[in-house]
């Protein structure tokens, strides 16, 4: 008799280096390919989805536990740690030893005994204030310990945050101030909030936009505060009808509003441009008449859902843009600065809303999943720019740059830090890259004795900061 053989569909999002790991381990002295920089001392810290337990439904990389990978890096000498960020979600998981919710694939848990929705803290970390923040955009930060990564619990700026808080918030440096926002499904769809250098939430407003959408990322300037009000819209007739609750309208504009920096609704101005979708911003700044914003736009996005019948051949495609709004004849000016396509940007966090010569994108690789085979640098006043090439079979993510603080130098004396998986080695490892000289090898790469799941955004912890800590 003929047997047929049945196989299942493994989520790629559970698959390869995007599967959760789930021993926590701390470790002593790692092997050193290259020489770590005497001066380079400090924590790189990055973020990322973990699942604890096997998922319930359609599951998403969006959805998993947080988890924190840490290289503490001393003296030439490195150490590791992961931790899980204990939210609220993953206690009432791990005691019951079960996935209890869903992810965002799946309908609404109305009925959930625990509640809806589950803070994964999963997204981005940041810095202010003597403290470290794990964030996730549709709820409260959580405070994290330095440099062991264990989990304070809810940051809430003793108790005056009345709004989710964005996985990316900015710091302007020269200030001292940190500012965020936070979008809701339901109204206010938007808050603006300012926080003071000692941590005291200043102020809280909300801004008026038509209807909810997923607002991932904003941008400062010296004296400004940029919102995107793009058309990936939340619209909760649609999840009524059986269709999905949230979707890109490409027959809706675009919309920036830009706001003094204490400002509020009565003095935003918005600018309208063709439809579009960005997930994060490279920086933004003020040139004469002019605001500036850089940032990876495409042309559309379905975040990573692959069954979508009606793809856009451009859709979830990032490519360095910029856009400049004029505030005195209110017209807008959007430029493709590349060709190539590229995601988690960042700079030189010195010099936040401030023009820079100088950006950093990771590569995108030619994949059907979000793989990133190399960091590119970019030259604004050259139009130029440099790639580093992580090697055959190797892919990483966002590289955070890290000034020296020992030279006087430009803008671009320092490291790029990343974490990479070799697929050919199967094994994790940081790589520390010059970034006066990116085409060249690494400087150092940190051989990491498990493996680091592909992740999301991370933060660089200097040596003054783990001694300032508050946690």
């Amino acid at each position: 008799m003929e047997t047929m053989e049945t196989t299942v569909a493994v989520n790629p999002f559970l698959d390869g280096n995007f599967a959760p790991v789930h021993q926590e381990i701390t470790t002593d002295a790692l092997q050193v390919i290259g020489e770590l920089p005497l001066d380079l001392s400090g924590m790189f810290v990055r973020n990322g989805s973990n699942p604890q337990w096997a998922p319930i439904g359609q599951y998403h990389w969006f959805d998993g536990d947080g988890m924190l990978h840490g290289v503490r890096i001393n003296s030439g000498i490195a150490t590791y740690c992961n931790r899980y960020v204990r939210t609220r979600g993953w206690k009432i998981e791990n005691q019951a030893g079960k996935a209890i919710w869903t992810g965002f694939l799946e309908p609404p848990q109305l009925d959930n005994p625990y509640g809806p929705g589950k803070n994964t803290a999963n997204t981005a970390l940041v810095w202010h204030a003597g403290q470290l923040l794990a964030l996730w955009e549709g709820g409260a930060p959580h405070a994290i310990k330095v440099p062991s990564l264990e989990t304070v619990g809810e940051y809430t700026f003793n108790h005056q945050l009345v709004s989710p808080f964005t996985a990316h918030p900015k710091v302007d440096l020269v200030t001292g101030e940190m500012m965020f926002f936070g979008y809701s499904f339901s109204p206010p769809y938007l808050q603006y909030s300012v926080v003071s250098p000692t941590g005291e939430l200043l102020q809280t407003v909300p801004i008026d936009i038509p209807m909810a959408v997923i607002m991932h990322d904003f941008a400062i300037t010296e004296n400004y505060t940029i919102f995107m009000d793009l058309p990936m819209t939340f619209n909760g007739e649609r999840m009524q009808r059986g269709e999905p609750a949230i979707s890109f309208e490409r027959d809706r504009p675009s919309r920036f509003g830009i706001v003094p920096r204490h400002g509020d609704n009565s003095s935003i101005r918005w600018f309208e441009s063709p439809a579009c979708y960005v997930y994060h911003t490279l920086n933004a700044y003020e040139e004469g008449d002019e605001v500036v914003l850089l940032a990876c736009r495409m042309s559309s996005t379905n975040m990573l859902v692959f069954n979508e019948t009606q793809r856009d051949p451009e859709g979830d495609i990032p490519r360095l843009h910029q856009w400049r709004f004029n505030l005195s004849t209110g017209t807008v000016r959007e430029t493709k600065l590349d060709d190539v396509a590229a995601e988690f940007p960042r700079i030189n966090e010195n010099f936040w809303g401030r023009q820079t010569q100088y950006g950093y994108l990771a590569r995108m690789a030619k994949s059907t999943m979000p793989l990133f085979d190399g960091l590119i640098k970019y030259d604004h006043h050259t139009g130029k720019s440099e790639t580093h090439e992580f090697g055959q079979g190797r892919y990483g993510g966002e590289a955070v740059f890290v000034p020296r603080t020992t030279v006087e130098g430009g803008e671009d004396e320092g490291w790029l830090i990343t974490f990479v998986y070799d697929t050919n080695e199967e094994c994790s490892e940081l790589v520390v890259v010059n970034a006066r000289d990116v085409t060249s090898k690494p400087v150092a790469r940190v051989l990491i004795p498990q493996r680091v799941p592909y992740g999301f955004h991370a933060a660089w912890v200097s040596e003054e900061q783990l001694a300032a800590s508050i946690a």
